[in-house]
């Protein structure tokens, strides 16, 4: 039997921490919740105010028959009132209901921007199913909260504060007695129970989320899937926390039986109690029968709002929960922040330096060690080695993904760190080796480089990428959708819109991270003409496994384990013997490799 997770329920957030950090969202529009405000009091006012008139329209038609008169005004009051009590709430909603929308809104776009002003480092272990999961119940969470808290809450107690007034001025003290022995036992049974019961609802959101992540990681990979026939494997990987979440949600629905039924009990008791004593008063003539019938409609307003009170709280105390998650989104700190006094990069001739630069992703795995290089302005630097030799992590470090351990990074003879991230990152292009689109359009993905440009300027980006003619024959042209992370096209034709959005952007500085490494050999030489084109006259760093690709390179860096261990052009490099040249014989091999197969089978297929 697989051990379950609900004896260790997730850490509990402070909840006034999390609505004090919803008032500032409220503020915004302070003559709204001023009058949402107003409005709650009136319409409670009128609400006390039914039982009173009601009261009196009892008396007046206790009469005998021959005295008795219809008392129209009263009747008349009992109905405006009734109207104003239900009127004046639905115009205080529709009132309020822009200060919640617009706080959801900024929540969410604030969690939105603090998501992409986290490090690369948060991302890469995050879980994106769970977090969306996460922001979805968070939102839905803030609606709940400020309406039922400022509607139901606030005008529940208010009212029980006004009938309390009314019935201490009018009647024996025991009323009053008993009402409140009955809602200080209803309210500590609701709170005693309610916090017990929430390690069920954190559980149920724990595994949700969870689960969520399960299914959009698998969803995601859903070609992998199928290519090792593991629907089964991913089915039951999924069900492992759906499991947990119907533990939790069948402990959740039976302890909120419980807690009805218990409520129910005490509700019940203090009612009878009310009308034992307004029975007794009547029937010694201490009360008039209008008096019994305010006390039990004084009795059915106030219990079966407070009885709703119960239901209230314990869905504030899971919209609460809901809110944890989110709220602790907010709560994870910027790894990669600007400086106080960061400036923008000064405009020049886009050199870049990297001087004895120490990095570690985890403290007991240093990446790079004491490396050293210049990329002058204009000049194109390749970097070989290796998968695992530090080649990627430069691109990463030049982006600043992550601060370095020691040393520093200059462009323009300025340290990175002293730089705003946007000025840097507006200077540099990028063509990465696994290009990510987004589920959109064609055109949309290439324009992304630089979302003002013009259709004209899309387009000659489109065709400098060799990739124009193969759109323009697609049904929808620029119009065709790419899918989920660009899955409707190929490998190579991916690699050629990056290349379009790279052009497009326009940047200084520019990186080929395997630029061509998903191209056909015929498209790659293609193309490496046109990105000799593009990077002429720009500062270009290319991260290149096939040697071929950056053979005219004006200096090559080799590394190994983090460090350059060769340097020096094409052709000092094969007379040095060293490591380079032997990586160079080795893919030569495999090229004529390649080309005595092709040789073979066009020989075969000729004596066919």
């Amino acid at each position: 039997m697989r051990a379950t997770r609900l004896e260790k329920p997730p850490v509990n957030r402070n909840d006034w921490k999390t609505i004090c950090t919803l008032l500032p969202y409220l503020w915004e529009y302070k003559g709204r919740v001023a009058l949402a405000l107003m409005l709650l009091v009136m319409a409670k006012l009128a609400s006390v105010a039914v039982p009173l008139v009601l009261k009196e329209i009892v008396d007046a038609l206790d009469q005998p028959r021959d005295v008795l008169v219809l008392p129209v005004l009263l009747v008349i009051g009992y109905g405006v009132l009734r109207l104003c009590s239900t009127l004046f709430g639905e115009i205080r909603d529709a009132i309020f209901a822009k200060v919640t929308q617009r706080a959801i809104r900024r929540v969410s776009i604030r969690v939105f921007e603090h998501l992409h002003a986290l490090s690369l480092r948060f991302h890469l272990e995050r879980q994106t199913g769970g977090v969306s999961r996460d922001i979805e119940r968070g939102a839905r969470g803030i609606s709940f909260l400020l309406n039922f808290m400022l509607f139901n809450i606030l005008p529940t107690l208010l009212e029980i504060v006004l009938v309390a007034v009314i019935l201490l001025s009018k009647y024996d003290i025991w009323f009053s007695v008993i009402i409140f022995t009955t809602l200080i036992a209803y309210i500590a049974l609701t709170l005693i129970i309610t916090e017990w019961r929430m390690i069920f609802r954190r559980t149920m959101n724990d595994m949700d989320s969870k689960a969520n992540t399960r299914a959009i990681d698998s969803l995601l990979n859903y070609e992998t899937v199928k290519y090792f026939g593991n629907e089964s494997w991913e089915a039951k990987r999924y069900d492992e926390h759906m499991q947990e979440w119907e533990i939790a949600a069948v402990r959740n629905q039976t302890s909120l039986s419980a807690l009805n039924a218990s409520q129910s009990a005490v509700i019940a008791l203090g009612m009878t109690l009310l009308m034992l004593l307004a029975a007794d008063g009547v029937i010694k003539g201490s009360m008039t029968l209008g008096d019994l019938v305010l006390v039990n409609a004084f009795m059915l307003q106030l219990y079966m709002p407070l009885h709703f009170l119960g239901f209230v709280y314990r869905e504030i105390k899971h919209s609460l929960a809901d809110m944890e998650k989110m709220f602790a989104l907010l709560n994870e700190s910027e790894e990669i922040k600007d400086k106080p006094n960061a400036i923008n990069l000064i405009p020049g001739d886009a050199t870049v330096r990297f001087e004895e630069v120490n990095f570690s992703y985890e403290a007991n795995r240093q990446i790079l060690f004491d490396l050293s290089f210049e990329i002058p302005a204009g000049h194109n630097i390749a970097v070989v080695g290796h998968s695992g030799s530090g080649k990627s992590t430069i691109s990463r470090l030049l982006f600043r993904f992550y601060d370095i351990s020691s040393g520093r990074i200059l462009v323009n003879n300025q340290d990175i760190r002293d730089l705003t991230q946007q000025s840097l990152r507006a200077t540099i292009g990028i063509v990465p080796q696994d290009t990510v689109l987004f589920n959109d359009s064609i055109y949309y993905n290439i324009a992304y480089g630089s979302p003002n440009a013009s259709c004209e300027e899309v387009f000659e980006a489109a065709k400098s990428a060799h990739i124009h003619e193969f759109i323009e024959n697609l049904p929808d042209k620029y119009e065709t959708t790419v899918g989920e992370r660009g899955l409707k096209l190929s490998g190579g034709e991916k690699q050629r819109v990056a290349i379009a959005r790279a052009i497009l952007k326009k940047p200084e500085i520019l990186i080929f991270d395997e630029a061509t490494s998903a191209l056909d050999s015929k498209s790659e030489k293609a193309i490496q003409e046109e990105l000799k084109r593009i990077a002429s006259n720009r500062t270009t760093l290319t991260i290149a496994h096939r040697l071929s690709t950056i053979s005219d390179a004006n200096q090559i860096l080799v590394l190994d384990k983090g460090s350059i261990i060769e340097r020096g052009t094409h052709q000092q490099l094969l007379i040095a013997r060293g490591f380079y040249a032997h990586m160079w014989e080795l893919q030569q091999q495999e090229e004529q490799s390649k080309l005595q197969f092709v040789d073979d089978m066009e020989d075969n297929s000729d004596l066919k």
